[in-house]
């Protein structure tokens, strides 16, 4: 329940910010999402460098809600940033690169494929 509840509000954030950046600055770049991203990654680093310290104490339910749930409805971004940053700070470079890397080009090839598949027989 905290997380249907935390990505609710994480999704409602995300088109809020989305929108608000959009009617501002105009669609000619996806600045809204860009900033979305950005803004994710640095909120789940914060969140995950005071849990790692225990600066904060966050039980498994706050940090379903906070970083599975708010953020993770807000950006799934931020879940492969750490996710990249992790490995890395462990010395699974190789593995933190094959992620970032992977990603990025399985994403946009899916992205692709998705969109060709879509269009099939018109």
């Amino acid at each position: 329940m905290a997380i249907a509840v935390g990505g609710g509000t994480g999704a409602l954030l995300r088109h809020v910010v989305n929108h608000v950046v959009q009617a501002r600055f105009g669609a000619s770049f996806p600045l809204g999402i860009f900033l979305i991203n950005v803004v994710g990654c640095l909120a789940i680093g914060i969140v995950a460098g005071l849990i790692a310290s225990a600066r904060i104490h966050v039980g498994e339910v706050g940090r379903a809600f906070i970083v599975v749930g708010i953020l993770g409805g807000f950006t799934t971004f931020s879940s492969f940033g750490l996710d990249t940053f992790t490995l890395a700070r462990g010395g699974q470079i190789g593995a933190a690169a094959v992620n970032a890397v992977g990603q990025l080009a399985f994403g946009l090839v899916a992205v692709w494929v998705g969109y060709a598949l879509a269009h099939l027989g018109q």
